[in-house]
Formats: structure tokens, sequence, C-alpha cells
């Protein structure tokens, strides 16, 4: 009786959000405990052990693929990774380019739900990279990549968190992009909404959020979601663009 009256009048969606704000909520907190671990130099294979059990568990309960989950899995990645690293050696992570050529024609793969980064990313791949691009949306747990097929922002995908890159920033520099003052502004504005950090701190910020959250709870359809934002994407890249010290 108690859960009838509690979702009484609310639609699917509003029902999904409930679920992924508060599996979003679990993710933030093991992304957190990762970072705080790498403040205070490498992690002891027990520490590292309880925070993936943790996230093992959260996953269980994460029955929509929550937006935060990407962030918990590169945090705890990184701090994996670290575990083991001389710390005489830089780590900074080397940026991969890829040839233009190897990025045309093919199928781009991600996460269905489509939120910040992903949309983003799909904007980035249709205005600058392959106007023709087909997007293909899916369930990243039990998904098995096929032949030209690229991932974007899921595990063990081609493009997504490298360090402390949201996966925009890391296709931006990988692509061969970077340098784009428009592209580089909205890749700070992305990377302070899907990572939270505050790094850029930039005004527009929350202005580009809301009108994000605008089009995902305008509809499901993850296709829409990324036409409909597409414009608004359009009008912030020329903005910057023609801006001068545009901080």
């Amino acid at each position: 009786m108690i859960e009838a009256r509690l979702i009484a009048g609310q639609t699917d969606g509003d029902v999904r959000a409930l679920f992924d704000a508060a599996r979003d909520a679990d993710y933030a907190e093991i992304a957190d405990a990762a970072r705080r671990l790498l403040e205070t130099g490498p992690a002891s294979g027990s520490d590292i052990g309880k925070l993936q059990k943790r996230l093992a568990e959260i996953e269980r309960l994460d029955f929509f693929g929550a937006h935060g989950r990407q962030q918990a899995e590169a945090a705890l990645a990184q701090l994996d990774r670290l575990r083991y690293q001389h710390p005489d050696v830089s780590r900074a992570e080397p940026v991969r380019e890829m040839e233009a050529l190897d990025l045309k024609g093919k199928i781009w793969v991600t996460r269905s739900g489509v939120h910040v980064d992903r949309i983003a990313c799909a904007w980035l791949i249709r205005r600058f990279i392959d106007p023709q691009a087909r997007f293909k949306f899916v369930d990243a747990r039990s998904h098995v990549p096929g032949p030209d097929e690229l991932r974007f922002d899921m595990a063990d995908a081609e493009f997504t968190h490298e360090g402390d890159r949201c996966s925009f920033e890391t296709l931006l520099l990988r692509a061969g992009l970077a340098g784009d003052p428009g592209l580089e502004a909205i890749g700070e504005i992305i990377h302070d909404l899907d990572i939270g950090d505050g790094k850029f701190g930039r005004p527009e910020t929350s202005g580009l959020g809301a009108m994000l959250s605008g089009v995902c709870a305008s509809t499901d359809d993850d296709l829409q979601r990324i036409a409909f934002a597409g414009e608004a994407l359009n009008q912030f890249h020329a903005y910057f663009s023609n801006r001068k010290g545009d901080k």
C-alpha cells in the first residue's frame, strides 16, 4: 500500500528517474571514495576489493543503467591501474589519435537512455566526424560488439572515460579535434556536468545542464534526444567560437 501511494500518478519515466537518482548517488559515493584513495597514494588490494564488491552490489540494483555507473567504473579502473605504478612514473595518459578515415562509415554504439556525455558525444560524431554516422543504443551489460562498431561512454569502449577525462573529452582528443575553441569550451562544460568535480567552473554550465535535462524529460527516444539537443549545441559552439578570450 505504501509503495502504491508513492508512485500514484507518476509515469514510467518518473519511476525510472527515481531509480536512476538513487543509483547515481550510490555510484557517486564509490567514485568519491576512489578519488580519496588516489589522493593518499597507491591503494591496497583490500581497499580496492571492498569498493569493487560495493560496486557489484549497486550494479545488481541498477535496473536501468544509471548515468553514474561509468564514472564509478572509471575511478575504480584508474585506482587499480595506479596500484602497480611506480611513484616516479607520470600519471598522465597518452593521447591516442586515430586516423580520420578510421572513424567514417562506422556504427557508433553506446548505452541506451543517453544523457549529458553520450548526447554530446553523438552530436560531436554527427557534426564533426561523420555526418552519415549510424547509432545503436544497447544494454552495455550484455552487448557483444560487432564488426564496424565503435563504442563510446560505456565499459571497455574505444572512446570512454580516460584518467579524469569524460568521454566527450577523450573523443575530442583522439579524433584530432582539439584546438577548436568552441569544442574545447563545450568539453569543459560536459566534463563538469558529467564528472561533477567543478574542475572548470564555467558560468554557462548550469544553463547547458538545464537544457539537456529538459531534452531528456521531454522524450525517452535516444535519437530524438540527440536531435533535440543538437541545435542548442550548434548554437553553443557558434557562440564560443566567435568569442575572444572566452573565459
